[in-house]
């Protein structure tokens, strides 16, 4: 039976994944005729060599709706890099591999570096700083989807549930946030959000009172989900942290640009 709890001001999508996926691709097959939808993936060199990655990628294989991938990699040589462009190599779509350990990366960031506007820390937030960078000087996508490469349940139905409510000319949604159930081999995963973050909220609740802006955060059922889709149009006045903390950085940054109204979250699976 569907969970149909609302807990905030957020819109939550909780009976896409009941719908029948063919009806849903068919629908963003369309609508990317005229709004080119591109997918970032944030990654480490050695998810390259993990169980979840080569699942995924033949998943994406199927998915026509794609205008283009960009694959930000992390921590890897240029032995690596290579190796990782003919892993990638498999995909049907137009895409990229940014190299961000390149000596041409590093360049770039010595001179950002020298104006103040290089990022302090390597890592997620870096990664999908520079990637965004990238598909903003494309300019020719009007949605922008970001997921993680370590799903090992991933299947492409979870990206169109993402996409869709952002996608859909018809909704006014700017930004759409994944969750699903994290269960999995007889545990309960999801520690960090069970354990800290959302301890953390009740207790700022109590100390604090009541604040728009820690209820708004607390009516995300996973707010450190890597999962999430935007219009691109918004991308140029957001402030992408650049550390390790980019999920909660872009739900705040989506409270300072956007009203509650053009948020959404979906539950992908």
């Amino acid at each position: 039976m569907a969970d149909f709890h609302q807990n905030g001001n957020i819109a939550q999508f909780h009976n896409l994944r009941t719908r029948p996926p063919e009806e849903m691709i068919y629908e963003l097959e369309a609508f990317a005729q005229t709004r080119r939808i591109t997918l970032i993936l944030p990654s480490l060199y050695s998810e390259l060599e993990g169980e979840a990655l080569p699942k995924i990628l033949d998943e994406l294989a199927k998915v026509r709706f794609l205008h283009r991938i960009i694959i930000g990699l992390d921590q890897a040589d240029e032995t690596q890099f290579r190796a990782a462009r003919k892993f990638f190599a498999r995909l049907p779509q137009p895409h990229v591999v940014l190299w961000n350990d390149s000596p041409r990366m590093k360049a770039i960031g010595a001179r950002l570096d020298a104006l103040g506007l290089a990022p302090m820390e390597p890592g997620k937030g870096k990664n999908v700083w520079t990637s965004i960078g990238y598909l903003i000087a494309c300019a020719d996508s009007a949605v922008m989807a970001i997921h993680d490469c370590d799903i090992v349940t991933y299947s492409s139905d979870m990206l169109a549930r993402l996409v869709y409510p952002v996608a859909h000319p018809g909704f006014s949604y700017q930004l759409s946030k994944g969750y699903y159930a994290r269960v999995g081999d007889g545990k309960l995963n999801g520690r960090v959000t069970r354990l800290l973050v959302s301890p953390l909220l009740i207790a700022l609740k109590k100390v604090i009172g009541d604040r728009d802006y820690s209820e708004y955060l607390r009516a995300f059922r996973y707010p450190l989900s890597g999962e999430f889709a935007m219009r691109t149009a918004m991308l140029p006045d957001l402030r992408i942290p650049s550390d390790w903390g980019l999920e909660i950085g872009v739900l705040s940054e989506a409270w300072r640009n956007l009203s509650p109204q053009a948020v959404c979250q979906v539950e992908v699976a």
